[in-house]
């Protein structure tokens, strides 16, 4: 059997209940539920960090980002400006290292046409997607989000651009299906990063007025959706109140659900056209949670605690959904925890190529899971983010064990324990109650921090309490 394309859908800020088939009752995804109902939808799959950069760099190279030493987000100025609390957040990389073998890189060894499209996020000049195992880039540069906004002119310098008021999403897609209707027989890997539904939160006017509407209709309207505090016991950042959003009723968001999710059944529909589904495999996920507690709190993703920017599952549980007919069977639901460094052993494997441990050596390959003949070998999976938040979480790192999560603070050292079988939002904590598997756990994650080298924040000598 031939190689099978890859599709792999990357979205920006997307929180786990963002979609109706994850349980949202007031965004419309009829395009991604159908997707899930004709593959795998996974309960349990994890972004490696709660920011962007260090999971894109993660699912690009197979590594947890600490290994690969970029773990916040990348400004645009390519140079390291700490945040400065109790601590001082460690330092980071401006840039994927070219040392690292990508995902892209390897695929296109063995034959494949590599195909960047939308964010990316990872470097500017010298440190681009077709630096590093892509043949083309539409749309991917040092930014993290279009530079003027969704509406052209959007100021992407590798994008030409579009006639006034042309949407960037609807734009970005088009320019995917180009490619896959290009008469080659070769296959493809298709890395496609929407960059939406990042800040800013704009979309088509006459889909916000249809949210608008649906929103007094279902008396969202009457209801703030914005609130000072938390459920939780109170965290303060810097000595400021964080305001969450408790309910998804935001209509613009809405609006951006809803057209990045009709683009994504025009991708599908074309794979259908031209002959290809059939032989396509589909991946759907996003780099970290969605915004909940900053910058207008655009969405809520309760009943998770906190999101994106937070060591909480809010922060780093995501949608995952997988499509390849044949192999995965449709309507299947998978509970194993997976998380993002996964995708590169699993796309080789998939590809028919040998696997590079070397360089994934913290992913492992998820094609028992989707062909439903295995689990997986390892015992858990890791989080380190040396780094103040600017949605308001704290330097920090975590650890799950089967259906147990350890998180650890480095302000002061607390641990935080919790079941997420019996507890999924986190309200719980079971550290006092159990301080063997407390230590146990915490006696692991530190022989993790120190295998991978991570570096820590260090102590601010300005900081008085």
């Amino acid at each position: 059997m031939s190689a099978p394309n890859i599709v792999f859908f990357l979205l920006d800020d997307l929180g786990w209940r963002d979609l109706s088939c994850y349980g949202s009752t007031f965004y419309e995804t009829p395009h991604l539920d159908r997707l899930a109902a004709q593959g795998m939808r996974f309960t349990d799959a994890y972004a490696a960090c709660p920011v962007c950069s260090p999971t894109r760099a993660s699912l690009l190279t197979g590594r947890y980002p600490a290994r690969v030493g970029i773990t916040d987000y990348i400004d645009v100025s390519g140079r390291w400006h700490p945040t400065k609390g109790r601590l001082v957040d460690a330092p980071y990389l401006r840039q994927l290292p070219s040392s690292e073998t990508t995902v892209a890189a390897a695929l296109r060894d063995g034959g494949y046409r590599t195909w960047h499209v939308g964010k990316w996020h990872l470097g500017g000049e010298g440190s681009l997607p077709t630096d590093h195992g892509f043949d083309i880039n539409v749309g991917g540069w040092n930014w993290g989000h279009p530079q003027q906004g969704y509406f052209a002119p959007w100021g992407l310098p590798t994008l030409p651009e579009g006639e006034p008021g042309e949407y960037l999403t609807d734009r970005l897609t088009s320019a995917a299906i180009d490619l896959i209707r290009q008469p080659d027989q070769r296959p493809f890997f298709l890395n496609f990063c929407q960059y939406a539904v990042h800040t800013p939160i704009q979309a088509p006017a006459e889909l916000v007025a249809k949210y608008r509407a649906k929103a007094h209709a279902l008396r969202l309207d009457a209801i703030d959706p914005l609130v000072l505090g938390e459920p939780c016991p109170t965290v303060r950042f810097r000595d400021r109140r964080v305001t969450r959003r408790i309910i998804q009723s935001d209509p613009t968001y809405a609006a951006m659900m809803e057209n990045l999710d009709t683009n994504i059944g025009r991708l599908l529909a074309a794979l259908d056209e031209t002959g290809q589904a059939d032989h396509t495999i589909v991946v759907f996920t996003s780099d970290n949670g969605g915004l909940a507690t900053s910058e207008g709190s655009p969405t809520c993703n309760a009943p998770l605690q906190e999101g994106k920017g937070w060591m909480y599952e809010g922060g780093t549980r995501e949608p995952l959904i997988v499509r390849w007919p044949g192999q995965v069977r449709a309507g299947s639901v998978c509970e194993t925890p997976v998380t993002s460094p996964d995708f590169y052993p699993t796309f080789l494997e998939a590809a028919g190529r040998p696997l590079r441990p070397a360089q994934h050596c913290d992913g492992e390959s998820l094609l028992p899971l989707w062909r439903e003949t295995g689990g997986l070998a390892r015992e858990a999976i890791f989080w380190h983010y040396p780094h103040y938040g600017n949605q308001g979480g704290t330097p920090g790192c975590a650890v799950r064990c089967g259906d147990w999560k350890l998180l650890e603070f480095f302000e002061d050292g607390r641990r935080e324990l919790y079941n997420l079988r019996q507890d999924i939002a986190e309200s719980a904590d079971r550290a006092a109650a159990e301080p063997a598997r407390t230590a146990e756990l915490a006696a692991r994650l530190a022989t993790w921090r120190e295998g991978i080298e991570a570096l820590l924040p260090t102590p601010n000598p300005e900081w008085v309490d």
